[in-house]
């Protein structure tokens, strides 16, 4: 029987029940919160604010929870209040976000890459130390897709030289490692609320840290340098002025994002248990796929947040590339993402540094060839076979064999 071709260009429009990727769940129980917040007649940076850094406290189990407006800005300031200058260097994975890299460069320091581990993405922990230099002031590991570094053996290096460790888990709020939350291992760790994220508030972000040195002063630097917030300002001693105790920065989070994400943080467990059931859905139907090559998803000593299921795909025996892929899904309707692509292979960072692409082989590798599928506490299992069924169509045609 003739193969039944995917469409690649032109074809079908897409449709209104396109699976989109990265949709965001919002009840009822979050737009309530959020409508108490307007009616309250206060917005910005404020009790409920307070209330969702104290819960986000409890769940992770740190001592500081700093509450800021992206992950992007909790990334900026904990390199910030570590000293981190023009001429540092920071030791981090090519494999990440832009945000990542863009806050050494915004401090002037240079991002110094090792490569990731082909089978996880994540840093290699074990060729850290031939990286280090005495420039490097800080290491700063990114938990991608959810599943957590080895953060055993960074400790151990960050502790024989003296180097702060700044972990990025972006992608990893519900993620352990060796039964320690992350969260409450490395000197700074930075999460975020971004719209796809686990816990959705739009925007937002937090710094947790067990040294509460530092985070006083990143209280004080993500609003103004200002000691007293325009919340106990103007709710508490109202005749008592506020003093600037060093230049901040305009930073901070509102209580009307924070309303959206209180209910989501009480259930981010139960959400956890049913993104697993569509992850392990997605490993039973698309095992065996010769042309794939699948996450591993084993949790020995180790707890996944289930952020993202990326495949990756084997050029060799496929007779199109991975944004053609990414095409013929669209026109399947579905949306797919990339996670990510690296570093070291773009524009800014390319001419700037001077980077070759084989530089950090595996990097690239993944950059080539990775494709997120959508993974959401939005979708229903009848959605998980639909992207399946759309990855096997599409396999099935471009196929080399």
């Amino acid at each position: 029987m003739e193969k039944e071709k995917p469409a690649i260009e032109g074809g079908h429009p897409v449709r209104k029940d396109f699976l989109v990727f990265g949709k965001p769940q919002i009840n009822k129980e979050d737009i309530n919160e959020v409508v108490d917040s307007l009616e309250s007649g206060w917005i910005g940076f404020g009790p409920k604010a307070k209330k969702f850094e104290e819960l986000f406290k409890e769940y992770i189990g740190c001592s500081n929870a700093i509450s800021v407006n992206s992950c992007t800005s909790a990334l900026f300031l904990s390199l910030l209040v570590l000293g981190i200058k023009k001429g540092d260097e920071v030791i981090t994975s090519p494999l990440t976000f832009a945000s990542t890299i863009n806050v050494i460069e915004h401090l002037g320091a240079k991002p110094v890459f090792v490569d990731v581990e082909k089978n996880t993405g994540l840093i290699d922990s074990e060729k850290i130390e031939e990286k280090i230099s005495e420039k490097t002031k800080a290491i700063l590991p990114v938990h991608l897709y959810g599943r957590p570094c080895n953060m055993e053996k960074i400790m151990e290096i960050s502790l024989k030289y003296n180097i702060p460790v700044v972990e990025d888990a972006a992608h990893a709020i519900e993620t352990k490692y060796k039964n320690k939350k992350i969260g409450t291992i490395g000197n700074l760790t930075c999460f975020s609320f971004y719209a796809t994220k686990n816990i959705n508030t739009v925007e937002g972000g937090i710094i947790t840290t067990k040294n509460n040195d530092l985070a006083e002063k990143l209280k004080l630097l993500r609003y103004h340098g200002i000691d007293r917030p325009a919340w106990s300002r103007y709710n508490t001693e109202c005749c008592r002025h506020y003093d600037v105790l060093l230049p901040g920065y305009n930073f901070a989070f509102t209580d009307f994002h924070a309303s959206l994400g209180i209910h989501q943080l009480e259930r981010v467990e139960e959400n956890l248990i049913k993104r697993k059931k569509l992850v392990k859905i997605y490993l039973k139907e698309l095992q065996g796929i010769n042309e794939l090559i699948l996450p591993d998803y084993s949790e020995n000593n180790l707890k996944h947040s289930n952020h993202l299921f990326t495949i990756l795909l084997d050029l060799n025996k496929l007779k199109i590339n991975r944004n053609e892929f990414m095409q013929a899904m669209a026109k399947e309707n579905i949306g797919t993402g990339i996670h990510f692509v690296s570093m070291h292979l773009t524009d800014y960072y390319k001419k700037k540094y001077g980077y070759l692409a084989e530089e950090y082989p595996n990097a690239l590798f993944i950059s080539e060839r990775t494709v997120s599928l959508p993974l959401d506490i939005s979708m229903q299992e009848k959605n998980v076979f639909d992207v399946i069924k759309a990855v096997k169509k599409i396999i099935s045609y471009y196929s080399r064999k």
